[in-house]
């Protein structure tokens, strides 16, 4: 019988073990509420494992009890699915997850209870851009009128240079021109800030309650599509673009048939986009792209026997040399 160190090894890598380990978030507390892993984090080396945890836990709980009862079934668990030593196990509480209360039939049904599709802006920058100088200058100009009226002193000159400099200035000229223009193009920019939303880089969540507001950055939702197109089988490299409209997604293939793997990232990328709940769902564009190491699906390969040509004699073979008999 062969000894069990010439058999070969058994290596468990680290993605399955973070699988493993969110897997036993879940175990950890059935009748508590909707507990979930919402990040892990797996480094093993040998025989011994390392594990971190991002968890959410149901408000109202314990979290100091909930948390250790949360550590001590993850440990067990992976170390007794995974043979490995777990070493020590980091958690993290994230978030707490508040009972969603069932939807009221009295709930406004107006703009009070619908969600807007983009977030407006306070334009806060743009703001205090414009008002600081417009501030200055008023303020400047009031103090030197209220000299001149209160306390009998001259102008302040930079007031008489200007007023000089303004007279002597009629409305063909280049200076007021150019003056002009700008004040134009300053008032074509307040007017699309007025009218456009702005926050570009977030997406509206429907939320159950009214007059509740949510938002998730684009980055996240990228972020989400990526890792959810990476779990298909034989999928390398993938890049996710998201757009107001439109969602990218772009992914190697390593290995398999390239029809079915492109459905399985479609099928991936639209169920991440569900579950991001957006208020408006954009449209999904899903590009697979072989690799360089990818290698098509084996084909039925005809066998020689099966040629239906008959077999000719070889020409130099049966050719009978000149003198034989």
């Amino acid at each position: 019988m062969t000894a069990a160190a010439e058999r070969g090894t058994t290596t468990v890598s680290e993605r399955a073990v973070r699988r493993i380990a969110e897997r036993a978030v879940t175990e950890a507390l059935p009748r508590r509420g909707a507990s979930r892993a919402t990040g892990a984090a797996a480094s093993v080396r040998g025989g011994r494992a390392e594990l971190s945890l991002g968890i959410t836990l149901p408000y109202p709980a314990p979290l100091a009890d909930t948390v250790r009862e949360v550590q001590r079934h993850v440990t067990s668990r992976t170390g007794q699915l995974t043979g490995l030593d777990v070493a020590s196990t980091r958690v993290t509480v994230t978030s707490l997850a508040a009972p969603r209360a069932p939807a009221s039939p009295a709930a406004p049904q107006g703009d009070e209870g619908r969600t807007p599709r983009r977030r407006w802006s306070q334009r806060r920058v743009p703001v205090a851009v414009l008002t600081a100088p417009a501030a200055a200058s008023c303020g400047a100009l009031a103090f030197d009128m209220l000299q001149v009226h209160t306390a009998h002193r001259a102008a302040a000159p930079w007031r008489v240079g200007a007023v000089d400099r303004l007279s002597g200035h009629g409305p063909g000229d280049p200076a007021v021109v150019a003056v002009g223009a700008l004040a134009a193009l300053l008032g074509v920019w307040l007017i699309l800030l007025a009218v456009t939303p702005g926050r570009r880089h977030q997406c509206t969540v429907r939320v159950p309650a009214a007059r509740v507001e949510a938002a998730v950055d684009r980055s996240a939702v990228q972020s989400l599509v990526r890792h959810a197109v990476a779990d298909v089988a034989g999928i390398g490299a993938v890049r996710v673009r998201v757009r107001r409209r439109r969602v990218t997604v772009r992914a190697g293939l390593c290995f398999g048939d390239r029809a079915n793997t492109r459905d399985a990232v479609t099928s991936a990328a639209r169920a991440a986009l569900t579950a991001c709940n957006l208020r408006r769902v954009p449209r999904l564009r899903a590009v697979v792209v072989p690799e360089p190491v990818w290698r098509p699906s084996l084909q039925p390969v005809r066998e020689a026997s099966c040629d239906p040509t008959p077999d000719r004699p070889d020409p130099v073979s049966a050719r009978t040399p000149e003198g034989d008999t």
